[in-house]
């Protein structure tokens, strides 16, 4: 009698203390297979160590891959807590293509309505993005930007084959700087977006095990 192999892992990957009690506080209800949440810490160093050390797990061996929690939008119009899904991440080491990108666009349209969502390059830095360094990497095309995405997708890849991903609410846009007033309002919104994606996830997730055609 042969045997249902068991569903492939998935793990979820932030860098915060409040990106992770998002993720922690969310509907887990839906998936397929292990879920893992792990925090990685701050910064693209941070990511490539943890996240390295945990696939070196055998049980996350074949583990799909999804970064997620807050970035800083580059282009004009973005808002706080706007959603932005990676076409690819970008850092100096190099791009990661992601995958199933269309798929997370109308799963996330689905659980957070209402919320823009919005699509392209997502780009590395190792410190916080400011000013005219904003309209920089905007000009290379990259939509957005945070610390821990690019890192955590190019370490899980080197790590061994595998689908990977990122999604990101946006905390802080041009017109929206974090040093402004409204941060918090901002802030919360985006924590009650990353609260709701769980869901687009699992999505995700459960494509990559369909059998191919």
């Amino acid at each position: 009698m042969s045997t249902k192999p068991d569903p492939a892992p998935l793990l979820i990957a932030c860098a915060l203390g409040i990106e992770h009690l998002a993720l922690r506080s969310g509907d887990r209800t839906g998936a397929d297979g292990p879920v893992t949440v792990l925090r990685t810490g701050m910064g693209p160093k941070a990511a490539e160590r943890s996240v390295t050390r945990v696939l070196a797990d055998p049980a996350l061996r074949t583990a799909a891959v999804l970064a997620t929690g807050f970035c800083a939008g580059l282009a004009p119009g973005m808002h706080p807590g706007d959603l932005v899904v990676a076409e690819e991440t970008r850092d100096p080491r190099g791009n990661t293509p992601c995958v199933g990108t269309d798929l997370l666009v109308k799963e996330l349209v689905r659980a957070v309505p209402g919320r823009t969502v919005h699509t392209g390059p997502l780009t590395g830095s190792d410190h916080v993005v400011r000013g005219h360094e904003r309209s920089d990497l905007l000009a290379t095309g990259a939509i957005a930007v945070d610390m821990e995405s690019a890192s955590t997708l190019l370490s899980a890849v080197r790590a061994g084959a595998r689908p990977v991903a990122a999604v990101r609410v946006v905390v802080d846009a041009p017109e929206h700087e974090l040093v402004r007033i409204g941060t918090v309002r901002g802030g919360i919104s985006a924590f009650r977006v990353l609260r709701a994606v769980l869901p687009a996830f699992f999505e995700w997730h459960r494509s990559l095990l369909l059998p191919r055609r």
